[in-house]
């Protein structure tokens, strides 16, 4: 029981770190980033060269993200900057050409073989919990989300910078008026989206093999994340990723056969409960 429990939990706060990016990007971009499963991929494929050049799992977890928000900043810049003022289905159709050619470019850098990255020492093994033997790399899944939840959510709400994001997100004629450039708000944003993904692929390259395509798969539970729990909400997707991760763990535990509509089920039940979403959204005022 507590073995499944922490599973659901590392699953998660997986799910939290993708989700989080892209919620914070649509809620302060009004963007519907369907590449940011393939940022994942990149920021994966990126933690596993600098593993295999430097030997130092460490490292990655700092350079993967960092790279990849420089990545989506540059692909902000020049790709999506000139289609905020244009119609929805031209973002999307943006974002899904984005995931075309980074899916190229790592089939032709890293081939189309499986990668991975080996456990580091500190991380391996298992201690005892209660009734269970846990992994010790997922009770570290588990601390960098509730950090990284914990940060972003502080940034949001508490510092100067975020009062700047939450400003141009609802008004940012106001904004721009004070001298403070909107656009370099809105790349800070993709940025930090882009980065969050890296971060996510980085900690899962230990658990599952990377490969070209895996951002396919998990962007439709990060979609599923964002709208159950309201879209552009941090607290939502915290809530959502939670009911999602301990369903998927004890649904794999009791009902395998079961898992995938059980998935969807749930997703039915909240929206037929709240169509908005279990936190509904509140314009400049919560994260």
């Amino acid at each position: 029981m507590t073995g499944t429990l922490i599973i659901g939990l590392s699953i998660a706060m997986m799910l939290f770190l993708l989700a989080a990016g892209l919620t914070i990007i649509f809620g302060m971009l009004g963007v519907i980033n369907f590449a940011h499963g393939v940022l994942y991929m990149v920021g994966g494929f990126i933690a596993v060269e600098v593993v295999n050049q430097t030997g130092n799992f460490w490292l990655s977890l700092l350079v993967a993200p960092l790279a990849v928000a420089a990545l989506s900043a540059l692909l902000e810049i020049l790709l999506l900057r000139p289609l905020y003022d244009r119609d929805h289905v031209e973002q999307l159709l943006m974002t899904f050409g984005i995931i075309l050619v980074l899916d190229e470019v790592v089939r032709t850098v890293w081939g189309l073989g499986y990668h991975d990255i080996p456990l580091p020492g500190s991380l391996s093994g298992a201690i005892p919990v209660f009734d269970s033997d846990v992994a010790v790399y997922r009770l570290f899944l588990i601390g960098a989300g509730l950090i990284a939840g914990l940060g972003l959510f502080a940034l949001i709400e508490w510092t100067k910078l975020g009062i700047v994001l939450r400003g141009a997100m609802t008004h940012p004629a106001m904004v721009r008026s004070l001298g403070i450039p909107v656009s370099t708000i809105r790349t800070i944003v993709f940025a930090l989206g882009g980065g969050l993904a890296a971060l996510a692929g980085t900690i899962a390259a230990p658990l599952i093999p990377i490969q070209v395509g895996m951002g396919f798969g998990i962007i439709v539970d990060c979609f599923i994340v964002v709208i159950l729990g309201g879209l552009g909400n941090i607290r939502g997707a915290i809530a959502a990723a939670l009911l999602l991760g301990l369903v998927r763990a004890f649904g794999q535990q009791y009902f395998p056969e079961w898992i995938e509509l059980s998935t969807y089920l749930v997703l039915m039940i909240v929206l037929l409960w709240r169509p908005q979403g279990l936190f509904t959204f509140s314009k400049g005022r919560k994260a």
